[in-house]
Formats: C-alpha cells, sequence, structure tokens
C-alpha cells in the first residue's frame, strides 16, 4: 500500500508545473475596492470568497471559487489567497488562486489525487495545504503556479497544518488516526528549490479526532483540539511529546486559536455552539460564550484585538473584543448574558461593581453569506 501511494505521488509529482489547471481572465466581480488590511471569509454554501472592511464589516466583494471551499490562507504581501475547494463529499481536487485587489480568480489548480484539499498555511510566499482524501501534504508556488513539492502522509485524513515561525517544523492533525504528525522542514531533500517526496519524521499520539491545532507565539507548545472526546492535547515542540491533556468537555471541537500575545486560547464548540475561552498558562477556562448555531472558523487578527468566529449555522461572524475580555478576566469573572434582542453579550460579573456594565466582549455580528467557515487577514 504503501509503494502504491508513493509511485502515485511521484506520478502525479512528474506533471506539475506542465499542466495543472487553467487561468482566468475574466473581469472583477468586485463592488468597491478592497481595503487593507482587509478580512477574507469563505462561503461554503455559495461557493465564494467574501471580502470584508474590517472597519466597516461590510462586503465590498465576491469571488467565486470551487466547490465548497473550507480554508484560506494570504499570502504574506495581502495580494493573494490561496483556496482549498474541500468538495460536497470531500472530494473536491482544486485549489483557487484568487487576485485580492483585482476581486478574482486567477487560476484553479488541479491537484488531480490530492482529492479532498483543507487546511492551507503560506510560509515564504508559498502555501502549504492537506490533502485529506489524497493522503498527502502539499506545496503550492502562487508565482510559478505549480505545486513544488509533495509528501505522502500514507494514511488517514490530514485535516489541518501549521507551521512553525521559523519554518523549520511542520505539525498537522489528522482525525481518523488520532495523532498529530510532523515533519521537520529543514533536512527536506530540496525543500526550498525542488520537489521531494518523503514521509512524516514522527508521530504523536493524542486525543480522539483532532482537528483544531495551533503553535504559541513563543513557539514552545503545539496544542490541539480533539473533537472525539472534548480534549485538548498540549505537545511540548521541543521534545514533541504530549505534556498535558486538558479536559475542555467540548461536544464537538472544530478550531483553536492563540491570542498574538499567547495568553487567551480560543477553541470553537461545533456542537454546541460555543466559543471555549481558555488562559494559556493556566489551562483553566476563562468563559464559554454560546454565540448560536455551528460555530466554526476562527480568526484572529493579527497583531490586534479582535477575533472573528464564523456562526456558520446562523449565516454570520461574530467579532469578539480579546482585550476587553483580558482585562475583564484580571479583575473578575465574566458571564454570558442573553438581550431582548436575541443577541447574546458577554459582560463583566455583576459582583464586580467597579465595571462598567456597559462593557461587551462579543462586539457585533455580520452577514457575509452562506455557510461562512474558514478565514484569513490580508494586510
Amino acid at each position: 500500500m504503501r509503494m502504491r501511494l508513493v509511485a502515485a505521488v511521484l506520478a502525479w509529482s512528474g506533471m506539475v508545473g506542465v499542466c495543472l489547471g487553467q487561468d482566468f481572465r475574466e473581469g472583477s466581480s468586485g463592488r468597491a475596492k478592497t481595503p487593507h488590511p482587509a478580512l477574507v471569509v469563505l462561503n461554503k454554501d455559495a461557493n465564494e470568497l467574501a471580502i470584508v472592511d474590517p472597519e466597516t464589516l461590510k462586503v465590498v466583494g465576491r469571488v467565486p471559487t470551487g466547490p465548497v471551499p473550507h480554508e484560506v490562507a494570504v499570502s504574506e504581501d495581502g495580494k493573494i489567497a490561496v483556496v482549498t475547494n474541500y468538495g460536497a463529499h470531500q472530494d473536491g481536487t482544486t485549489l483557487s488562486l484568487i487576485d485580492l485587489d483585482a476581486q478574482r480568480e486567477i487560476h484553479r489548480v488541479d491537484l488531480g489525487v490530492g482529492v479532498g484539499p483543507h487546511g492551507v498555511e503560506f510560509y515564504e510566499e508559498k502555501a502549504w495545504f492537506t490533502a485529506e482524501g489524497g493522503h498527502l501534504i502539499g506545496r503550492y508556488d502562487p508565482k510559478a503556479k505549480r505545486v513544488d513539492h509533495v509528501i505522502p502522509v500514507g494514511r488517514g485524513r490530514t485535516h489541518m497544518l501549521v507551521v512553525a515561525q521559523d519554518g523549520k517544523t511542520i505539525y498537522a492533525s489528522n482525525i481518523t488516526e488520532d495523532m498529530v504528525t510532523f515533519w521537520d522542514a529543514g533536512k527536506m531533500r530540496g525543500f526550498n528549490e525542488t520537489l521531494g517526496v518523503r514521509n512524516g519524521d514522527g508521530v504523536i499520539a493524542v486525543g480522539k479526532g483532532p482537528e483544531g491545532i495551533d503553535i504559541s507565539p513563543d513557539g514552545k507548545e503545539v496544542w490541539a483540539a480533539n473533537s472525539g472526546d472534548g480534549t485538548v492535547s498540549i505537545i511540548d515542540t521541543a521534545t514533541k511529546k504530549v505534556i498535558e491533556t486538558v479536559d475542555v468537555k467540548t461536544k464537538r471541537s472544530n478550531r483553536l486559536k492563540f491570542a498574538p500575545d499567547g495568553k487567551l486560547v480560543l477553541i470553537s464548540d461545533l456542537g454546541a455552539g460555543d466559543l471555549v475561552v481558555l488562559e494559556a498558562a493556566t489551562r483553566k477556562e476563562v468563559t464559554r460564550i454560546h454565540l448560536g448555531k455551528s460555530v466554526e472558523g476562527i480568526l484572529v487578527q493579527p497583531h490586534g484585538w479582535r477575533a472573528y468566529v464564523a456562526v456558520s449555522g446562523d449565516d454570520r461572524v461574530a467579532v469578539v473584543d480579546l482585550k476587553a475580555l483580558e482585562e475583564e478576566m484580571a479583575r473578575g469573572k465574566v458571564v454570558v448574558e442573553k438581550m431582548p434582542d436575541g443577541e447574546r453579550v458577554v459582560r463583566p460579573s455583576k459582583k464586580v461593581e467597579e465595571l462598567s456594565l456597559k462593557t461587551q466582549i462579543v462586539l457585533s455580528t455580520f452577514e457575509t453569506g452562506k455557510d461562512p467557515d474558514g478565514m484569513a487577514w490580508a494586510k
């Protein structure tokens, strides 16, 4: 089985860069100029990418993608987005390359055996992505418009990935195999220049069904949210071992993200419709905010204090004020209150008299389209 997989990947590798996908030359579908910075949101049921002005929270442009897009990453210069077109039945086989300023798809990459592309992250102007059904991880070069590196995973559904800040290690969550796999990118033959195929350097056993994964801002820990048993596995990046398992009691965790300063960790609970907030240092729960139906994607504003959380079942995105949450966490317990109009806001406990009850943690919600999920920030 392993030899057949490697042979298939090598066969696919041989054709990348020769004929992989097609270019698109149609005009922009945008209604207004793309702002910088901008928030980009994928609407899965609409097969589109929405460009949002983070100041007004209004959609300024929409770009068609491939079928059922799940995740998106934006290049370091904020100009290009790469979208994984997952497909209705985990059967998608393409990536969409989108020019954000022109608001159009400029290339669609046919991955062939790379079925079910999902997680994606940029590092040094190239996009690393997972392909669940293809049992592989690949790297796409937007400038050359070709896949220039392929890594066979071997088995299971490699769902999400994260690249260490120094680019030396890639970590990926594997839902069906209950593991996080890592690769030493620095040891990859031809990592920076040529195509290569190699197996994972190591496997770390975690909880049941890991999905969301992130690395702490200081690079010392990787946290994996386990969708099947309501726990989080915390991995020491130096030893590549699980040093702690925290029971966060989620019904089905979906995504996990660190705040920019590393103090808070956000976990979306798709099953309960909650956003779970943990204090990273103590591993303790700070609060649990019920946002609505099917809470999924999370995007934390780089170098900022806002988090955007996709409430997919309600076709809305919630805006969370992380700074206010940290301040109230330091002073007293925070609680959730339901407003007369049905909106839910998080306020400080009434027992903490010195705090104003006007302070809101959930600043607002806004609509981008049908079934929002993956998000990214374009500087």
